[in-house]
């Protein structure tokens, strides 16, 4: 996939309040570009929080050449969210008035602010009609909103564990991510992208517990020496992904993305949760994962109830809510009727 950059002409406005005056968003594509009267089918992918727009890189089972989704026969998009710091406008983005990053002076991030800047790179693409939407966690939140804003633009929709209302059990972890990051005094001084760096690494360890499960921890980080004085494995693991994110990711963006998800309500201003959920006309599956604590099944299930037409789907995994990234056979079975 081809990445590029979309920019705005003129100042977007942000639903918290505050705007930037200029926009960017990057994008991966397809190779072949798209156009005015191209029959290719679109699949469009909404990534979850720290990913990026090149869903080949972290979805790779099955986004590619000859894979479900085959970027050679469909014309495969992934815009990066806003707040991301992956080449879309956020915090780490230089403040036109300052010659600084923004850090903490950028607006508030909502999901919905995130699917309107999408949806300016839809409209710059020319692209009229999305035959397939997909996305898992906070791209389900994407997704979900998107077919109820547009709600003749997807064709087919795809939802996997995620939720259509901001929970306190997800909030809960949201604000202790954010203790984490406040936690470290350099986050506040706003003085490098590096700020926060140690906090950072102290929100994803809790953000890994949030993903996985009891079974997945006990199956991949038990000790293998059965005589140990002190277990370790897993808290090794736990600063090595702690140290990866911190590598590739800021604390600033990681603190707005939090902060977007909280912003998930599909009924805000719409009548409700239920209302909203029964304006979507896409023909809709609704996939949740058996040991998911994050988005319990319950939640997927409630979704697909209230959706006319839609089915749920379940996958079964010991790897909680990261599942949607590994299992990608039992996904594949699921979305695969959906492609023509």
């Amino acid at each position: 996939m081809i990445i590029h950059e979309y920019i705005h002409n003129g100042p977007f406005h942000f639903e918290a309040g505050g705007c930037v005056s200029e926009l960017k968003v990057a994008y991966h594509t397809s190779e072949r570009c798209w156009q005015k009267d191209d029959e290719r089918k679109v699949i469009w992918i909404c990534h979850a929080l720290t990913a990026n727009s090149d869903a080949e890189d972290w979805w790779p089972q099955l986004v590619g050449p000859g894979k479900l989704f085959d970027t050679e026969r469909y014309f495969v998009v992934c815009a990066n969210m806003l707040g991301s710091p992956y080449g879309s406008s956020g915090p780490s983005s230089i403040n036109p008035e300052t010659g600084k990053p923004y850090y903490l002076d950028f607006p508030m991030i909502t999901v919905r602010d995130i699917v309107r800047a999408n949806d300016l790179v839809r409209r710059h693409l020319g692209i009229e009609r999305i035959d397939l939407m997909i996305g898992g966690s906070i791209g389900g939140f994407q997704s979900a909103e998107w077919a109820i804003m547009e709600p003749d633009l997807i064709d087919k929709l795809v939802l996997i564990a995620c939720g259509v209302r901001t929970t306190p059990w997800l909030t809960a972890y949201n604000e202790s991510m954010r203790l984490a990051l406040e936690a470290d005094p350099t986050f506040r001084e706003c003085a490098s992208l590096k700020g926060g760096e140690a906090g950072l690494k102290c929100a994803r360890s809790i953000a890994l517990i949030s993903y996985r499960s009891y079974e997945g921890y006990n199956l991949t980080q038990y000790e293998q020496d059965v005589d140990c004085l002190f277990a370790d494995r897993a808290a090794s693991y736990q600063r090595y992904q702690g140290k990866k994110l911190a590598d590739r990711f800021d604390a600033y963006s990681y603190y707005y993305l939090c902060g977007s998800a909280d912003s998930n309500n599909v009924g805000r201003g719409r009548g409700g949760v239920e209302a909203a959920l029964g304006t979507i006309r896409s023909n809709t599956r609704v996939v949740g994962i058996d040991s998911d604590r994050l988005f319990p099944v319950e939640e997927q299930k409630m979704i697909a109830s209230h959706i006319p037409g839609a089915t749920y789907h379940e996958l079964t995994s010991k790897f909680g809510h990261d599942g949607f990234l590994l299992e990608y056979d039992q996904l594949t079975a699921i979305i695969e009727p959906l492609l023509p």
